[in-house]
């Protein structure tokens, strides 16, 4: 197990963030599928993803962090998942583009975890992705919390896809927004 990070959150809560292991798939599936019920502000909008969905997922990201070509780290409470956040590259032409993401529980919302989280695999990926040079993401124009975030992190707008987003049946325009690495 390769632990990052163990401490607390601001509610004094003992939390480990560590790389994702192929025994995580059981505990991530019922994670999204929890966020996912929400709605929120990420791309799971009410879908059940399958046990056997998630383990394939799993297997490629594990194959990603071995060619040195993704991150992805967990918050983990009491054994459970209570954050997640990610940066895999893109392919052929991008494949100096890495792709952001983060996701926290809920209940532990506002309590540092998505910061701490960010910051994090940002330090990973530079280390661990020797190819990494910029790393985008895409923010839900009403997610006006997460985009005040990632400009703290050095993160700069570069466009915004009108109605690239359809939330509870409705249509926002998807944020992009860009960091340089290296």
């Amino acid at each position: 197990m390769k632990i990052v990070y163990q401490g607390k959150t601001k509610s004094e809560k003992e939390i480990i963030i560590r790389y994702l292991e192929s025994d995580d798939v059981v505990e991530m599936t019922g994670y999204i599928n929890e966020l996912s019920k929400e709605k929120t502000f990420i791309t799971f909008q009410g879908e059940e993803i399958s046990l056997d969905d998630e383990k394939k997922y799993i297997d490629e990201f594990l194959k990603k962090i071995d060619k040195k070509t993704g991150i992805k780290l967990l918050a983990i409470h009491d054994s459970k998942i209570i954050g997640i956040s990610d940066i895999f590259l893109a392919e052929r032409t991008a494949s100096h583009v890495g792709i952001f993401g983060l996701t926290v529980a809920s209940e532990f919302r506002n309590q540092g975890i998505g910061k701490l989280l960010m910051d994090l695999v940002i330090k990973e990926a530079e280390k661990e992705m020797p190819n990494l040079k910029i790393i985008t993401l895409g923010v839900f124009s009403k997610n006006s919390i997460a985009k005040r975030i990632y400009e703290g992190f050095g993160f700069v707008e570069y466009g915004k896809l009108p109605k690239g987003i359809m939330r509870n049946n409705d249509f926002e325009d998807e944020v992009l927004m860009y960091k340089n690495i290296k």
